[in-house]
């Protein structure tokens, strides 16, 4: 059985809600252990997840955004980690495909990869220049030699480094300064992966810290350099807010069903008919309908428009991050009311949501960067 042979999205993501099931079986051991779903990935490469957004001339099925956010939310709802390594992925095909910035002969050849179960992922953070979004320089170099480039440098936050096969390094040209990004499959001499990842969130990611030692790559694998025309949008994003919004829906799920069950002694019947109770749940519903109508909207947005459009959505881009981010800890915040001190169990999968989504604060684009964006499209505008 595999996504291929799904012909609707609704048959993708019950077909996904079966795998989710085992991934949330997976999820307390991986997060006590801060080890990496290998199972959890190698179930979405076997059953052709992982090349659903490779496009249709190179033989994939091609997903719009919606899709895209809809399948990744659900994986969310079994385990945070899994969703948010695995989208970086999905996201970035999905974003070459679109951009068309890289040469389409290496752009096919890498399709051609995933298609055979090739997993890869940006490399941009650095120990010294922060978030890549905040425009850092990278102190990684690339320093051309008679046989291509030589790249040196460390990366911090490379997610799903356990399983990677090639990795898009950002490195500033000593010769010129500047800034291009290189194709490094993980074969490369000179790469290592150095086990550095000791986070309370998200501990499934494995984002460990980069290693280029002196790295050789061939030219053809300069695969694009950075113009100073500003940031375009992206909506491959949304996949952010996604794994978010299944973290919150995750708790949900368990707040209800903690309700429904428990029943102390001191009242009768269970605390799901407390008023106090349901004020929570209504709170809890009120929030991921919003957070749903905004990130759906969005992305339906997206899809239905030119390039043109879209590079005038990155502010609303970002509002839908922030708020589907900003709501999912506070839904977490709600079950946890509900459920009272035995969330804070390290048995009870509420704890591991709390931290989980927490560092959805610290992905792209960050808040304030976002008020900021929003707050000159208003000065523009009127």
């Amino acid at each position: 059985m595999n996504f291929q042979e799904k012909d609707t999205l609704d048959e993708r993501i019950e077909f996904m809600r079966i795998l989710s099931k085992q991934f949330l079986l997976r999820a307390h051991q991986v997060d006590i252990e801060g080890s990496f779903p290998y199972a959890n990935i190698q179930d979405l490469k076997n059953t052709g997840y992982t090349a659903l957004t490779v496009p249709s001339r190179h033989g994939g099925e091609d997903i719009s955004l919606y899709e895209l956010i809809r399948l990744q939310e659900t994986i969310a709802q079994g385990d945070g980690a899994t969703a948010l390594s695995i989208g970086w992925h999905m996201g970035i095909i999905m974003n070459l495909n679109e951009k068309s910035s890289w040469d389409e002969s290496i752009f096919k050849y890498l399709c051609k990869q995933v298609k055979n179960g090739a997993l890869i992922n940006s490399a941009q953070s650095e120990p010294k220049t922060g978030s890549p979004t905040r425009g850092g320089r990278p102190e990684t170099t690339a320093e051309k030699s008679q046989n291509g480039w030589v790249i040196k440098g460390r990366k911090t936050f490379t997610t799903m480094s356990p399983v990677l096969d090639y990795f898009i390094v950002s490195a500033t040209i000593k010769e010129t300064n500047d800034v291009a990004n290189f194709l490094l499959p993980r074969s490369t001499k000179g790469l290592v992966i150095e086990e550095t990842w000791d986070s309370i969130a998200l501990r499934g990611t494995g984002s460990h810290d980069l290693i280029l030692d002196n790295c050789l790559v061939d030219d053809e694998y300069l695969v694009e350099k950075f113009s100073s025309n500003g940031k375009r949008a992206n909506g491959w994003l949304l996949h952010i807010p996604a794994c978010y919004l299944g973290i919150a829906k995750a708790a949900q799920r368990y707040a209800i069903q903690f309700a429904k069950e428990y029943s102390p002694n001191s009242i009768v019947g269970p605390i799901i008919d407390l008023p106090n109770v349901q004020q929570k749940l209504g709170e809890i519903e009120l929030k991921l309908m919003q957070s749903e109508y905004f990130l759906y909207g969005i992305a339906k947005q997206w899809d239905h428009s030119n390039d043109q459009a879209r590079e005038k959505m990155g502010a609303a881009l970002g509002a839908a991050k922030l708020t589907v981010t900003n709501n999912a800890i506070e839904v977490v915040d709600l079950a946890m009311r509900i459920v009272g001190a035995k969330s804070l169990s390290l048995k009870n999968p509420l704890q591991r949501y709390y931290r989980d989504v927490r560092a959805g604060l610290h992905n792209p684009p960050m808040d304030d960067m976002t008020i900021q964006l929003l707050a000159r499209d208003s000065i523009l505008n009127h």
